[in-house]
């Protein structure tokens, strides 16, 4: 099992970018996968580069970024990009969903974090 968070968020960032060029080239996708997926697929791309930044500081290649700050950056990506940013872009809108998605991408985060030795 080594290294398979960084297999995931490697493969995150393919799936991400693939969905951001399609809509960008006007290729039509399935709407849950439009709309969703990317919103499940941010937080543990955030997390994994995040952490790799704190392992590096730190000097602790086994450094794990706890559950409470993953808590946490799920709740601020909630709170900035479901309530601050819709009142001011109009690229962003609310969506309920999404919130769930963060945390449910911070869990997935957590899990695979745990299992990475």
């Amino acid at each position: 099992m080594k290294n398979i968070l960084f297999k995931y968020v490697l493969f995150s960032l393919f799936l991400g970018t693939f969905i951001y060029f399609s809509s960008y080239f006007n290729l039509q996708l399935p709407s849950i996968i439009r709309f969703y997926l990317n919103d499940f697929l941010i937080i543990p791309i955030v997390l994994y580069f995040s952490l790799w930044v704190l392992k590096q500081t730190k000097n602790n290649p086994n450094y794990k970024i706890p559950l409470a700050i993953i808590l946490y950056l799920c709740f601020l990506y909630s709170i900035l990009f479901e309530f601050v940013f819709p009142n001011y872009l109009a690229r962003y809108t609310k969506d309920y969903i999404d919130i769930l998605l963060y945390f449910a991408g911070g869990f997935v985060f957590y899990k695979l974090q745990k299992i990475d030795k």
